[in-house]
């Protein structure tokens, strides 16, 4: 909170900023619909809690030595009017306090703040910034928080009002009662009217059995001191929701534990739990958002998926567990083969998580592709959301290509590019006699559908893949084929059509020595522009194109290098004619010395360079010379 807050020299009081206050009257008043899941928010941070302790405790047993059973307590006092969830899980020091319940400011309030002014839905962004906390201001007017740290003799106390700010103070002896022991944290919140519901026995049941209930420590409905006495059940199973067979949990509970784990609001469009058994073992749990996480295009690429070992959780975010192509994926992967004293840095390169990372690679993409065909609405909204994510595996996952071909979905000039289609859908509609895919890359698909090299296959009824994403023209470098089907753009090198009207390079030479002068001609105006200029084969509406030589770097392709990359190529392109549009026949005619053939040529590449979506070199040329023929079209 440090970027956020003002302590004063006096005592332990800090102020809220501007922007955080404002962020925690959204959160305590419209990020939730219904004010239940503020219980479900604090179980989970108290789970987390229960889970790292038992993580170092491995490290260092004597963490635990006052007790080794992790629990959580969530009860009621009526006379008090307050409601009360204590943990014995690793606890908090000063510091941590500050800044643990201050992450809104470690998320970047402003920013935030930012993101949900432009977004569509604000309140889908809130639960991805880790404010959970604080929705416990929904039904409490003022919190007090107690926490020791486990071995650590201090006790502190955080608390607020949720508005004013925050003070920060070591714990009275009746605060320290509040803990479970001799570590851990208490959460005492004041209700309000509106949350006098929590003061009753019965609503606290309901409500962790209905969002808590995988949760893999007990909660009591009860005080620690009464626990102890031997008074009060467990409310919840307490036992790991990954651990049970599908068929003993409720599509409700999965969906609550997709909340647990991703604090987000909205539903996964898949969920995937098996258990893997053989020569490495482990169970898996895992989720496909339906919304894009925030993070999704960070540079880091880093996982989300947990990783335990035998119930104990090892890593929130592991590198190496989950290719970074399903960096989007949520959930947890428990392993019975891992040590479990093995530090975070040497676990990554262990040949178990290599193993275990192949092996829920293609589990992930055999239920994708089963959900393209059991529900293809669902699929084209997560395609829609990660399809340019998961196109990377094309690239730096060679070993799951095929896995990947199946499940990826392209716009075509089949049905005008209106409907997405597979690869195998496509190679069905080739005719016998075609040998390539044919494909066109670029950014906006509506310019695709017009672009004029795609009407030489239009006519012929050959179908063109579009690739919109930046991506394609990566993958394109290293995944050439498709079941022994070349990928071919229509915008580099000579095509050859269809072998039945295929001219012989005599015919071809011959075509061209017909047109010998006007080819000369224009090459003579445009110079260097272009590396030489031929008749078309794939023109049959336009006047001219660009392509790229043959063997040379596709058009895109270029643009793409040198905005991401600082590509200094300079490829010149192949200006195409098509000898029989009437303004070419007419330029024939036309003195190849005078100035309208001079200048009808550089419009005519301007024009070409405009299609493609490169800007024209001179403007001031362009629009003087557009003036004078428009003039004269008057």
């Amino acid at each position: 909170m440090s970027a956020t807050a003002k302590q004063t020299k006096d005592d332990g009081q800090m102020n809220f900023s501007a922007d955080v206050s404002r962020l925690l009257n959204i959160v305590a008043n419209a990020l939730y619909t219904n004010h239940d899941v503020f219980l479900r928010e604090l179980i989970s941070n108290s789970a987390d809690a229960c889970d790292r302790l038992r993580y170092d405790a491995i490290q260092k047993p004597e963490l635990i030595a006052d007790e080794s059973q992790f629990r959580i307590h969530v009860y009621k006092n009526t006379d008090n009017r307050t409601l009360t969830v204590v943990d014995n899980g690793i606890g908090m020091g000063k510091a941590e306090l500050i800044d643990n319940l201050g992450t809104i400011a470690k998320s970047g309030t402003a920013a935030l703040m930012e993101k949900m002014k432009s977004a569509d839905d604000p309140l889908k962004l809130i639960g991805q910034f880790g404010v959970g906390f604080y929705a416990c201001y929904m039904i409490a007017d003022f919190v007090t928080v107690v926490s020791r740290k486990a071995g650590s003799k201090a006790v502190w106390v955080w608390e607020s009002d949720g508005a004013t700010g925050f003070n920060v103070r070591k714990a009275t002896k009746e605060e320290e009662a509040k803990l479970d022991g001799e570590r851990g944290t208490a959460i005492i919140m004041n209700i309000k009217d509106d949350g006098s519901d929590f003061l009753i026995d019965q609503k606290i049941k309901d409500t962790v059995e209905t969002y808590s209930d995988h949760i893999d420590f007990k909660i009591f409905n009860n005080s620690p001191e009464e626990t102890e006495k031997g008074e009060g059940q467990p409310i919840n199973k307490a036992s790991a929701i990954w651990t049970r067979s599908k068929s003993d949990v409720t599509p409700e509970q999965y969906e609550e534990f997709y909340r647990h784990i991703t604090h987000g609001l909205d539903e996964p469009v898949l969920t995937s739990h098996w258990r893997a058994e053989g020569k490495i073992e482990f169970s898996a749990l895992l989720f496909v958002p339906t919304l894009r996480p925030w993070d999704l295009y960070d540079p880091s690429r880093k996982s989300a998926v947990r990783l335990y070992v035998r119930r104990v959780m090892i890593s929130e975010s592991l590198d190496g567990l989950m290719y970074p192509w399903l960096r989007f994926v949520r959930g947890v992967i428990d392993s019975e083969d891992l040590p479990l004293n093995i530090s975070r840095e040497s676990l990554q390169y262990n040949p178990v998580i290599a193993k275990i990372r192949s092996s829920v690679a293609r589990r992930v993409l055999s239920d994708l592709d089963k959900l393209s065909r059991d529900d293809k609405a669902a699929f084209i909204t997560f395609w829609g959301q990660f399809g340019p994510a998961i196109k990377e595996g094309l690239y730096d996952a060679e070993e799951h290509r095929d896995g990947i071909f199946k499940i990826c979905r392209f716009y075509s000039t089949h049905d005008n590019g209106e409907k997405l289609t597979s690869l195998d859908e496509y190679v069905e509609r080739m005719s016998d006699d075609q040998e390539d895919i044919y494909y066109l890359s670029g950014e906006n698909l509506d310019t695709l559908k017009n672009s004029p090299q795609l009407e030489g296959f239009k006519s012929r009824g050959i179908e063109v893949m579009f690739f919109t994403d930046t991506i394609d023209d990566f993958w394109l470098q290293t995944a050439t084929d498709y079941k022994g089907k070349t990928f071919k753009s229509v915008t580099r090198g000579d095509i050859e059509f269809d072998k039945k009207e295929e001219e012989t390079d005599e015919k071809k030479e011959d075509l061209d020595d017909v047109h010998e002068d006007l080819l000369e001609n224009i090459k003579q105006v445009l110079g260097d522009d272009v590396a030489y200029v031929r008749v078309s084969k794939r023109l049959t509406d336009s006047p001219v194109c660009l392509v790229a030589q043959d063997g040379g770097v596709d058009m895109h392709m270029e643009r793409v290098l040198k905005i991401h990359q600082k590509y200094a190529g300079d490829a010149k392109p192949v200006f195409e004619v098509n000898v029989k549009h009437p303004l070419i026949q007419k330029l024939e005619k036309t003195d190849g010395k005078s100035a309208d053939f001079k200048d009808i040529t550089k419009l005519l590449l301007d024009q070409a360079r405009i299609i493609q979506g490169e800007p024209v070199k001179n403007p001031a040329e362009f629009a003087r010379r557009m003036a004078v023929y428009l003039e004269k079209g008057f």
